[in-house]
């Protein structure tokens, strides 16, 4: 299991300013990059998607948009590795209704807070409802 994950310092700067930018919606997106098979999984690029649930306090990724960001990302020969999204009043850890949704046991989620001044980000991994904080490891 990947226990670290990269990610390109501009790829994060992208994401926080997606999340301050939907603020006081959540924001929401797809990650994607190369599967390298060891010991990390590499964030090349964000994707911001559109919230169609249109609210503070939960995310839905346009399927439009996921659809597109998939078929984009497999001919460029990489894969969508997660999902991103922020929290807009509460801290930056997996919410019931974020376990419940998490689609992909092989994903990254990224959560983004806005609770402080500071915006706070944490990465996660969800298996049947387990959460596993993972390292995010900037790269320049």
């Amino acid at each position: 299991m990947v226990v670290v994950i990269q990610i390109r310092r501009a790829v994060l700067d992208a994401i926080i300013h997606e999340a301050v930018k939907a603020y006081p919606l959540e924001a929401c997106g797809l990650i994607s990059g190369p599967t390298i098979g060891s010991d990390a999984d590499v964030v090349d690029e964000f994707h911001p998607c559109f919230n169609t649930a249109g609210s503070a306090r939960v995310y839905t990724i346009d399927p439009k948009d996921h659809l597109r960001i998939e078929r984009e990302v497999e001919d460029r020969n990489d894969e969508v590795i997660g999902v991103v999204h922020s929290h807009t009043h509460s801290e930056p850890f997996p919410s019931p209704t974020d376990v419940g949704q998490a689609p992909d046991p092989n994903w990254h989620y990224i959560i983004v807070s806005l609770k402080r001044e500071s915006p706070e980000t944490r990465c996660y991994r969800i298996i049947e409802g387990d959460i596993t904080e993972e390292t995010l490891e900037i790269l320049n």
